[in-house]
């Protein structure tokens, strides 16, 4: 089969449905992982052991690996091939899949995560940006537009599929299942996704940054985790070693030529503001996709099946009206939307107050999952196009990068935070009566980051910044996991760029039922 050159496929050829494919499943593999493990949790639990920190760390591991090396997985799909980083995620990702499914203990299902995690940052950056390089400029939104939608719906059955693996055969088939679609996706990938990279991307890779990101995350995570248990000295001392770390990150970026994350982007305002707004609004969406699965099942005694079943109207919600939410942030600027979604978010974090031991799914669950769907909405579409307007157009990709790290960051840490701040750990989890109070007390933490978000926003963002007239959204390249900025539904997450109204997928973090 001849090659063809960057940028030149077409979709409505064979080979242009082979790519998109390829990317389909290579993208829903991480997605699918990551809307089922959040329903697994308990059953995880159970089988293993566990305390509730260590169920903690089964998300925060993934996400750890995957917020520290994101950009620089997609630093290295530019320099060696998409195509070849890309499909090296795959094999990593299907490996640490299958050691999560045979983990004999929590320990070693940790571990694996972590690993998994580094898949996932290998493979997520190339899977978008397979599709920009290689398809016609006049094909390109088709294709997108076409990968987030088969995205939407894997995201839609995740939840579904995760609830019915624990439920039956088991919770270890959640890992399993990416076994044979890695195998898949190599097959497909390698007989008919054409290899691109970046002919002039020269320079060193900011190991040393993504290296102490990942340390000064780590350890936040772990002393924030711990002090569940009380602030011992442990918990202090990793916590300045955690702040310590960050700041020698800050300085290795301030010197490094080309650094993992360029400081000169948050000397735009603007820029600034919106990923603080990313930082307290994906920090909320993460706390309750976390915590709401294990409220419905310890709490309310709702099946692994019916809990994962019950954040698909959000995915259901967000895959319908996207892109409406898209031209209407562009048509109208986004400080409404982002000030009006994060306070209706919020509304529904409230509503979800009323599930207790004896919730009903219609009455107490389905109008308050809407009801932070429709904020959702609202929210992230002007979200991810006024990170791309707030930079110059050259460096859209990175930007939606960062936004994606921050995004990761924010449920890395609140995942982290939010028992021991709510007053849950050890085997509470367990216990329904100590799980009750400590998701009223941590949905009212939610609520309160969403209204900080919400009223950031509305002071800072200018509501004609999106305008064509005034600033052009700049398309993004694709270089640095662009488009994968999403509402942890999932990993998985839909977004929509603003600019075109097209709706894109995003991590991972990952998942209806919290990142991955």
């Amino acid at each position: 089969m001849a090659t063809p050159e960057a940028g030149t496929l077409r979709l409505g050829t064979a080979q242009g449905r082979w790519v998109l494919l390829a990317t389909v499943l290579g993208s829903s593999m991480a997605l699918l992982d990551g809307t089922v493990v959040n329903v697994a949790l308990p059953r995880i639990g159970e089988d293993l052991g566990a305390e509730l920190a260590a169920l903690q760390w089964t998300l925060n591991a993934y996400l750890l690996t995957l917020a520290g090396l994101i950009l620089l997985g997609g630093a290295l799909g530019d320099r060696y091939g998409r195509r070849k980083i890309f499909l090296l995620g795959v094999v990593w990702f299907a490996a640490a899949s299958a050691a999560c499914a045979a983990a004999p203990t929590i320990e070693v299902l940790v571990a694996a995560r972590a690993v998994q995690g580094v898949g996932g940052a290998l493979l997520t950056p190339g899977s978008l940006a397979m599709l920009q390089a290689v398809f016609h400029p006049d094909d390109r939104s088709a294709a997108v537009g076409l990968w987030s939608g088969l995205g939407g719906v894997a995201a839609a059955v995740g939840p579904f599929l995760g609830g019915w693996l624990v439920d039956g055969p088991g919770w270890r088939w959640i890992f399993l299942l990416n076994v044979p679609l890695a195998a898949l996706v190599v097959v497909v990938a390698s007989r008919h996704v054409p290899e691109s990279r970046d002919e002039s991307a020269t320079g060193r890779f900011d190991v040393r940054g993504a290296v102490l990101a990942a340390l000064a995350l780590g350890s936040i995570t772990y002393a924030l985790t711990a002090a569940g248990d009380g602030l011992s000295a442990r918990v202090w001392v990793t916590g300045a070693a955690g702040l310590l770390l960050g700041a020698a990150f800050v300085a290795v970026e301030r010197r490094t030529p080309e650094p993992m994350l360029p400081l000169g982007l948050f000397s735009s305002r603007l820029f600034t503001a919106v990923n603080l707004v990313t930082l307290c609004v994906y920090a909320a969406f993460s706390g309750v996709f976390f915590l709401l699965v294990v409220q419905l099942q310890i709490v309310s005694g709702f099946s692994p099946l019916v809990s994962g079943l019950a954040l698909v109207p959000i995915t259901v919600l967000m895959l319908a009206l996207s892109a409406r939410a898209g031209r209407l942030g562009k048509r109208i600027g986004p400080r409404l939307p982002l000030t009006v979604g994060p306070l209706l978010c919020a509304a529904g974090v409230l509503l979800m107050l009323r599930i207790g031991p004896d919730a009903s799914y219609w009455t107490d669950v389905l109008p308050a999952v809407t009801v932070m769907g429709c904020g959702m909405v609202l929210l992230v579409a002007p979200l991810t196009a006024t990170v791309l307007a707030a930079v110059e157009v050259r460096h859209a990709g990175i930007a939606s990068g960062v936004n994606n790290a921050a995004a990761r960051a924010a449920g890395l840490l609140a995942v982290a935070a939010l028992p021991a701040l709510a007053g849950l750990s050890g085997d509470d989890y367990r216990v329904p009566a100590a799980v009750d109070s400590a998701f009223r007390t941590a949905m009212l933490i939610c609520a309160g980051l969403l209204v900080t978000g919400g009223l950031t926003a509305f002071a800072t963002v200018r509501g004609n910044v999106l305008t064509a007239e005034d600033h052009p959204v700049a398309e993004p390249d694709c270089r640095y996991a662009c488009g994968t900025n999403a509402p942890p539904l999932d990993p998985g997450h839909l977004t929509t760029d603003g600019a075109s109204g097209r709706t894109t997928e995003g991590p991972a973090t990952g998942t209806a039922a919290g990142p991955s």
